[in-house]
């Protein structure tokens, strides 16, 4: 797997064999283009190649430095929240 890092969380996970093309402006991912990030570029994200996430892994759950996944202080999941 491969991960998109941004301020320290990883936000997305993607097939090692999914292209990912990172440019100052957007990320796109796949060929042909399964989406555009367009809140995150090249200045901004970082993405690690060969990772092993998590089981648990949920968007912004995790922080990642290359090495080490972390979960974040507090993280509560989306799917538990309700509106009122």
């Amino acid at each position: 797997m491969k991960t998109l890092v941004k301020n320290s969380k990883s936000i997305f996970l993607i097939e090692d064999d999914t292209s990912v093309t990172m440019d100052s402006e957007s990320i796109t991912v796949g060929d042909p283009v399964q989406f555009i990030i367009t809140d995150c570029n090249s200045s901004d994200t970082v993405q690690y190649e060969g990772v092993t996430a998590p089981d648990d892994w949920f968007g912004h759950k995790y922080t990642y430095d290359g090495t080490t996944w972390t979960l974040v202080d507090g993280w509560v999941d989306p799917a538990g929240v309700k509106e009122e």
